[in-house]
């Protein structure tokens, strides 16, 4: 009996150690935040290149 609880907290900890690493890989992957760095030019942005090369 002992051995299936330990089975399943087994498996609940690698349940979330894998949610973990994905969670991470994908906020690695999320290049843009609510409040980007204003230092930073977006050069996808052709307002913010149009706008460097006025300045």
């Amino acid at each position: 009996m002992l051995t299936i609880f330990i089975i399943v907290a087994v498996i609940i900890v690698l349940v979330v150690l894998v949610l973990a690493v994905g969670t991470t890989s994908k906020a690695y992957d999320f290049k843009h935040t609510i409040d980007p760095n204003p230092l930073e030019p977006d050069t996808n942005d052709e307002v913010n290149l149009n706008k460097q090369k006025d300045s």
